[in-house]
């Protein structure tokens, strides 16, 4: 027993809350989004819930929508007028028996491009509070921008490979331009197995290369460990290398912008090197896994926090977006089928692929958890 408190560490007390405060704000603008574009639709939505299970407490606006918090803090979710369930499967029953001033504030009779536009809504609002979370941020403190100069080579690494040398500037990877250090450690990372085609000055003349970074374990300030891909190229910070940032409001949307679609593409990486076998299904993080980040992130300060929101907000509304049945990303998913074949799929056939996704979607948060209990070394 004692060694699973060990295992937990020191964010366990702050975990929890901090869990808690980064969830509900990331689950709460996802539903928002439904839920807005929903009643300029005309829909009318009867329930607006964060968390699942058991109502821990709840009211009823003018308008007839009954908001509560639930016990369950894994997610939420906006139930319309003739739904089945909080998953927004239409309850066909109930449907036929509703009068027709009623019908017309039904979320499935509604023209086919506004059930779209609700069902993106929630994701596409995870990504715009990300942009105004990293943007305000770049306004209140700015940015320190670490330049791409080599101080160190490790002696056996892709770059020694590869000639890289001390005082050499990196200025483009696979023809992606390279503005600091963290944009080669963005795109290096995910890039573990793969053959990446480095330019480079040196003494004022431009230089290509190619290097393969290779998968290496990494130790965060929490004592955490992490699988990357690495050149094995460091930067010591001297030299003045580092130029501080000041953003007014148009130049911070726009850096916030290229920081939600860097995640984007971060994350499509790792998606796509996982597949193509580069990369192990055991960095996918859960529940667990996520409310150990938090606390460790809270332990630096509230805006630390508040840019975890920021990311797990992105990572929330691209997941949702995937074209599994049950997420959003799976209800378009039939709308395109929709279009095409000119009418909604059998009943059956949604009935089967909302079966299947839960499975999917299950399975997921059972490996995810799997890995985020491996790492604690509770078993």
């Amino acid at each position: 027993m004692l060694s699973m408190f060990q295992g937990l560490g020191q964010w366990a007390p702050l975990g929890l809350p901090a869990f808690l405060f980064v969830i509900t704000v990331v689950i709460f603008f996802h539903e928002l989004g439904h839920f807005l574009v929903a009643r300029a639709c005309g829909v009318k939505v009867e329930t607006f819930s964060i968390g699942f299970g058991s109502k821990i407490f709840g009211w009823t606006d003018r308008h007839g929508t009954h908001w509560k918090v639930s016990w369950i803090p894994l997610g939420g979710y906006v139930k319309f007028l003739g739904d089945m369930d909080a998953a927004s499967k239409p309850d066909r029953a109930k449907l036929d028996e509703l009068p027709a001033e009623e019908r017309k504030q039904i979320f499935a009779f509604k023209p086919l491009y506004q059930r779209a536009l609700v069902v993106a809504a929630g994701p596409v609002a995870n990504f715009l509070l990300a942009i105004l979370i990293f943007a305000a941020t770049f306004m209140i403190s700015g940015r320190d921008l670490v330049a791409p100069v080599v101080d160190h080579v490790q002696a056996g690494s892709a770059a020694a490979a590869a000639g890289l040398q001390k005082g050499d500037v990196i200025r483009s990877i696979n023809g992606e331009k390279i503005t600091s250090f963290s944009d080669m450690q963005r795109i290096v990372s995910v890039s573990a197995g793969q053959d990446l085609t480095v330019i480079f000055v040196r003494n004022g003349q431009q230089h290509a290369v190619h290097a393969t970074p290779k998968m290496t374990v990494l130790t965060d300030r929490f004592g955490g460990t992490e699988k990357l891909g690495a050149l094995g190229i460091a930067n010591y910070l001297g030299k003045g290398e580092i130029t501080h940032v000041t953003y007014n409001p148009i130049t911070a949307l726009a850096a916030a912008w290229d920081q939600t679609w860097d995640i984007v593409g971060t994350t499509f990486s790792y998606l796509w090197q996982m597949v193509a076998g580069y990369q192990s299904a055991d960095q996918l993080s859960g529940p667990i896994g996520i409310a150990k980040i938090s606390g460790q992130v809270a332990q630096i300060g509230f805006m630390a926090l508040i840019n975890l929101a920021a990311l797990i907000s992105v990572s929330i509304g691209l997941v949702n977006l995937f074209p599994i049945p049950i997420l959003d990303g799976g209800h378009l998913l039939y709308y395109a089928c929709e279009t095409v074949l000119g009418r909604p799929l059998g009943e059956r056939a949604q009935d089967v692929g909302f079966r299947l996704g839960l499975a999917v979607v299950l399975g997921l948060m059972l490996l995810a958890t799997w890995n985020d209990l491996s790492r604690l070394n509770l078993f």
